[in-house]
């Protein structure tokens, strides 16, 4: 397998935002069609370990981002795609041991930086930061 972290992390991101919508589909059938099958039937460890970390923490991970969240919002008030970039920076930064806080934060950055706008790079940047105090200790 011959993808970067940065890579699986972009897979991962866009399975998770389908998954959103599609939910009766397996994650491989969405790893299938982002990768054209290039891969055939290998997975990339950490992309699974992402996608079934994020969905099995999820109920901890969103009350983690709601913790930092401005008091008149509410998660259903975050646009889905900077909602599932923080799932997964947060995922990392509480369940992936090997993965420095500072390297989930800068990727979260980059993913808004491709798939949303300045305003959710900021905002994303704004949580993450936050959270960094309480939950990298």
């Amino acid at each position: 397998m011959e993808l970067t972290r940065h890579q699986i992390r972009e897979i991962a991101f866009q399975t998770l935002f389908a998954l959103n919508t599609n939910d009766q589909t397996d994650w491989k059938d969405f790893f299938q069609v982002l990768t054209s099958g290039k891969y055939g039937d290998e997975y990339p460890e950490y992309l699974h370990q992402l996608i079934s970390g994020v969905l099995e923490h999820k109920s901890e991970i969103d009350k983690t981002i709601e913790k930092y969240l401005a008091s008149s919002w509410s998660l259903e008030r975050i646009a889905r795609t900077d909602l599932i970039i923080l799932e997964i920076a947060i995922y990392e930064m509480v369940y992936v041991d090997d993965m420095p806080a500072k390297v989930s934060i800068n990727e979260a950055i980059e993913l808004a930086k491709k798939f949303s706008d300045d305003r959710s790079r900021k905002f994303v940047n704004g949580i993450l930061s936050h959270a960094l105090e309480e939950l990298v200790k």
